[in-house]
């Protein structure tokens, strides 16, 4: 039960090329940070990443994009990164956007073991095309919907402020976002914490992510506190 391992060099180890990868955090809050760094560090290529946004420049997915070892985006959110949108407009960065509410239940489906969802968000827009319909009654009146697909991602990434060593997860925040619903959908889940606990030392009742959905967790270091862009005004 003990799915401890010492870093995050140790955790990511087996991630090889052309993997596809769900990555946790909403904006800058919650990144896993230390995963990321031993991603760059391995020099592994042409991966897949699922998240909610790629970071910016200097931190987060940004660091991924930054040395070309990113192939295909699919996110919701692009943010403030100018190299992820000079490698969009040149051709060198595949990208899906994803309405975000439909990326979280894609990543729900794929833990739940459900192979498609059914959303009303998209009908209509380009983020239908190519894709299957189906009308349902809503309410006594026919709606159209769209199905989309769930992710299945070889490896998800996640950060939370508290594990044990069972891989339970307490999240802090915003980071509770989309932390939870990727470590479902990962086939293996790794999962770095600030602070690692023995198993017990969490309340069951405060425990966001149950250790059942990961397998593998390290204590990671140096986290830093980003705010995506400051706005100030004049005294």
């Amino acid at each position: 039960m003990n799915k401890t391992v010492s870093n995050a060099d140790s955790a990511i180890a087996d991630i090889s090329d052309n993997a596809v990868l769900g990555i946790g955090g909403f904006g800058l809050c919650g990144i896993p940070e230390n995963c990321i760094a031993a991603l760059v560090k391995k020099n592994i290529k042409g991966l897949t990443c699922i998240s909610n946004n790629a970071g910016v420049d200097d931190f987060g997915i940004g660091l991924l994009l930054k040395t070309r070892q990113v192939k295909k985006m699919i996110a919701s959110y692009v943010g403030e990164n100018a190299e992820f949108e000079r490698q969009l407009l040149s051709g060198e960065l595949d990208v899906e956007l994803v309405p975000q509410g439909t990326l979280a239940t894609r990543c729900l489906a794929a833990g739940y073991g459900m192979p498609a969802i059914f959303t009303p968000a998209g009908v209509g827009t380009e983020v239908a095309q190519g894709k299957e319909t189906r009308k349902f009654m809503v309410d006594g009146v026919e709606k159209e919907f769209l199905m989309e697909y769930a992710f299945n991602p070889d490896f998800a990434l996640v950060k939370a402020w508290k594990g044990d060593t069972h891989g339970n997860l307490v999240y802090r925040g915003t980071a509770r976002n989309f932390n939870p619903v990727m470590a479902m959908a990962g086939k293996i889940t790794i999962a770095e914490v600030e602070e690692l606990v023995p198993a017990g030392a969490l309340d069951p009742n405060n425990i966001h992510t149950p250790g059942i959905y990961v397998h593998r967790i390290f204590q990671g270091t140096n986290y830093a506190k980003r705010i995506e862009q400051r706005t100030t005004r004049p005294r």
